[in-house]
């Protein structure tokens, strides 16, 4: 066969198949998926938290091309099962206790399976009015059962409402750059001979040295300068702080715009203070966004509501119900008080994306910073009806229970020191003694790959977090998880006596040692802790 002749059709059929699956063949595909996945979560217990590879092992064991002719599904899953379970870090294992949660339910499976199946996308109202209209009820279902105030419901007062982003990180990207366009706007009606980029170029952002990394980023994809701010002893960022940096930055001839306040920061779950950096931004006029990205959740439980006060001053307001409310990734629900300014900011409308019912429904691609969107409304849908508020409370209580389980584990041990009490579902705790002591543990432990903690500096000290994660976890998985920890302590503090035993005894009289304490053992073996400025510096 030559370039450009034309090939019959018969004739393409015999040299390949298409590898494409008739509905009888995906039916048993997908039930063989189904089950592996039930399987996989039922019996997740038995496999290690962590896997026991190194760096560049898949490699070797799959070609180095693709296949030139269709495989059969049964090959591709028994590959899966011997080639790419050992590479996974099994996050939905009881004892998975690093970062935090990152939701899994079966509906929020199937939700996703039905978004997958169906393949939409929704970016306008037209091109699938479930996909918006759903999206809008279930983002007032959601809010309501937060208890945020109607300015931000679509079915409140005003023009506010919810969308559901990708992740916190992209609302707070969102919101900035939303709190831009609006304070260029503002500032140019009183000085109409500056520019665009002159105003822009002034603009400045505050957020707290606790807030997560990706409130860092933002200001960097959004070129505004992100002032991080101290907080109090409790990790709290605090109204007078926000005051005097807006009065010094005005000083300078800088254009105050936008805050980031944090309920639930990553790494000692710490709530700012809403009541007092709330009326200062609506004062001065910035942006007030609040990334609850985890503890949000918390907030479908009625008592755990007074670490929100203050929510009213805010313009936009995110958490992620694909942390801590079973919903699969990705489902970050933000609510905005005036969806007229997402619109300003992200409205281009070239004539093959108009419609004659524009301005009924939301067009969702004006909320959002990419135009496609996946039908991500079902999943949060499926996982709102099938566990119902109650479910949901019940879980979050649960687990907040669970984590106040652990911290007495660590009250009862005197070689241990609760370093922040429980929050939500996370305990901060060290080793007694120094930071390297702690180092250690986390090294052994994390050797074993049995649990999987990660580690953070608060105040200076070297700290493990231990975060309720699984929505499997019981508490004899708690248990059996401190029985690990304190086993390796234990293992720790015999090395050191070991250790110490082992030392040369210093000469009894050596006049050309220089006087002062000789270094700690521990030090000596693992060197120092390196403490750092920097609050979330992971160890």
């Amino acid at each position: 066969m030559r370039e450009g002749d034309i090939v019959d059709r018969d004739e393409v059929d015999d040299m390949a198949t298409t590898g494409d699956m008739s509905p009888d063949e995906f039916r048993e595909f997908g039930k063989a998926a189904v089950d592996f996945i039930a399987d996989y979560i039922g019996n997740i217990r038995d496999r290690p938290v962590l896997p026991a590879v190194e760096p560049g092992y898949l490699a070797p064991l799959l070609p180095a091309e693709c296949p030139q002719d269709p495989e059969p599904w049964q090959e591709v899953m028994k590959d899966l099962e011997a080639h790419i379970m050992p590479g996974v870090t099994h996050w939905h294992s009881p004892s998975f206790h690093a970062y935090f949660p990152t939701a899994n339910s079966f509906p929020g499976i199937v939700g996703e399976m039905l978004s997958a199946g169906l393949g939409v996308i929704g970016f306008s109202w037209i091109t699938s009015p479930a996909c918006t209209e759903l999206e809008v009820i279930v983002v007032d279902w959601l809010g309501k059962l937060l208890g945020l105030p109607e300015e931000f419901l679509h079915s409140g007062p005003g023009s506010g409402g919810g969308v559901i982003q990708g992740s916190a990180s992209e609302a707070t990207l969102v919101a900035m750059l939303a709190a831009r366009d609006r304070m260029v706007r503002r500032v140019r009606q009183d000085h109409p001979k500056l520019s665009d980029g002159e105003i822009r170029a002034k603009l400045v952002a505050y957020t707290s040295d606790q807030a997560n990394s990706s409130v860092w980023k933002s200001g960097l994809l959004g070129a505004m300068p992100m002032r991080q701010l101290p907080t109090d002893a409790d990790g709290a960022f605090r109204g007078d702080v926000l005051e005097a940096a807006i009065r010094s930055d005005r000083q300078k001839g800088l254009i105050p715009c936008y805050v980031v306040a944090t309920l639930g920061t990553t790494v000692t779950c710490a709530f700012d203070n809403l009541e007092e950096l709330g009326p200062v931004c609506n004062r001065e006029g910035l942006w007030l966004h609040i990334d609850a990205a985890y503890a949000g959740a918390a907030y479908v439980c009625p008592e755990m509501r007074h670490t929100m006060a203050g929510v009213q001053y805010a313009d936009s307001f995110d958490m992620n119900p694909h942390k801590w409310l079973h919903v699969n990734f990705d489902c970050s629900t933000m609510w905005v008080k005036n969806a007229n300014d997402l619109e300003n900011a992200f409205n281009v409308d070239p004539v093959y994306l108009k419609h004659d019912k524009q301005g009924v429904m939301p067009d969702y691609r004006h909320w959002q910073l990419p135009l496609g969107r996946r039908f991500r409304a079902l999943k949060l849908w499926m996982v709102l009806r099938t566990y119902g508020a109650r479910g949901l409370q019940a879980h979050i209580r649960k687990q907040v229970q669970l984590a106040a389980d652990f911290e007495e584990l660590v009250h009862r041990d005197a070689r241990f020191e609760v370093v922040m009490p429980a929050r939500c579902g996370l305990v901060c705790f060290r080793m007694v003694g120094p930071c390297a002591r702690t180092q250690e543990l986390l090294r052994r432990v994390t050797a074993r790959k049995t649990l999987y903690m990660i580690a953070a500096s608060v105040r200076g000290q070297a700290v493990l977090r231990f975060v309720v994660c699984s929505r499997l976890t019981e508490l004899e998985d708690v248990q059996r998880s401190w029985a690990e920890i304190a086993a390796q302590a234990e293992a720790v503090l015999q090395a050191e006596s070991v250790a110490a035993a082992l030392a040369p005894a210093p000469a009894l009289c050596d006049p050309s040692r220089p006087m002062g304490k000789s270094p700690s053992v521990v030090h000596n073996m693992l060197g120092s802790a390196g403490n750092t400025a920097d609050p979330q510096h992971t160890v």
